[in-house]
């Protein structure tokens, strides 16, 4: 068995993956294997992104993009949230509830969320309805799914329990069923945040007339990769942002109920 890599040895591993990307990325930049206007070094792109960040493109700085898109995102996925951990939850406890939604659910959550673009674009236009209609699409699934399968793996003898003290089906749901569910619906809230995430920019290349998705979009018709490729940079940063917050906090909650490694 080999021995537990240390958080300093992770950080140095992360460099080095890092540098060993971008010194790909120079050289092909560089050799002119690749023309310079499809690859741009990895300085272009970091003046480029610096130049986004004070000067307006398509309508907005980069950060004024980075909020259009931000908020769609954080509407999409609590509504996800709101209405898919308590829809897992309570599948998870009624069976006749799982046996009705469960065809329909496990029907549903295998359409790609870009596959939605259309009825967005036709109900919604370019307004805020139709990004969130995507990322609703892409976020839902896993908040249900996480939620139902902690519904599901929730110590029996904990129900027994209430039930032998004559505790209403409610009050179980909440003191027992919820917090028993709780690290299973943080990793599903990790996973639908990236998901949703990844939705937005798709829906952001189609049906929006702001945000990073639709900068890039505008990037790329005015042959500016360095513009498409610092809305990648910040996509990734904001994404891994997110990631790095979800799983914090599913730390500290594993810590405080003695199930982190």
């Amino acid at each position: 068995m080999q021995p537990p890599v240390t958080f300093l040895q992770s950080v140095a591993l992360g460099f080095l993956g890092l540098g060993l990307f971008i010194g790909l990325w120079y050289v092909l930049s560089v050799s002119g294997f690749v023309p310079r206007v499809f690859l741009p070094s990895p300085g272009e792109v970091v003046d480029r992104f610096a130049v986004l960040m004070e000067r307006r493109f398509a309508g907005a700085t980069l950060l004024g993009h980075l909020a259009a898109s931000f908020e769609r995102f954080a509407y999409g996925f609590l509504l996800a949230a709101v209405v898919g951990i308590p829809l897992g939850l309570l599948m998870g406890w009624y069976r006749l509830l799982d046996e009705i939604v469960s065809p329909l659910f496990d029907g549903l959550r295998f359409v790609a969320p870009i596959a939605w673009v259309p009825f967005a674009a036709l109900w919604f236009g370019t307004g805020i309805g139709g990004p969130i209609m995507i990322i609703f699409a892409g976020a839902f699934p896993p908040c249900v799914i996480n939620a139902y399968r902690g519904a599901k793996f929730v110590d029996p003898r904990l129900i027994e329990a209430a039930n032998m003290l004559g505790t209403p089906s409610l009050r179980v749901i909440r003191e027992v069923l919820l917090p028993s569910s709780v690290p299973s619906i943080i990793a599903g809230l990790r996973v639908s945040a990236g998901l949703g995430w990844q939705s937005l920019v798709g829906a952001e290349l189609i049906v929006a007339s702001a945000g990073v998705g639709y900068m890039m979009v505008q990037g790329q018709a005015n042959v500016s990769t360095a513009t498409v490729m610092s809305g990648m940079v910040a996509i990734g940063l904001v994404g891994l942002a997110l990631d790095t917050i979800l799983r914090l906090i599913e730390r500290v909650i594993l810590r405080r109920r003695g199930l982190e490694h």
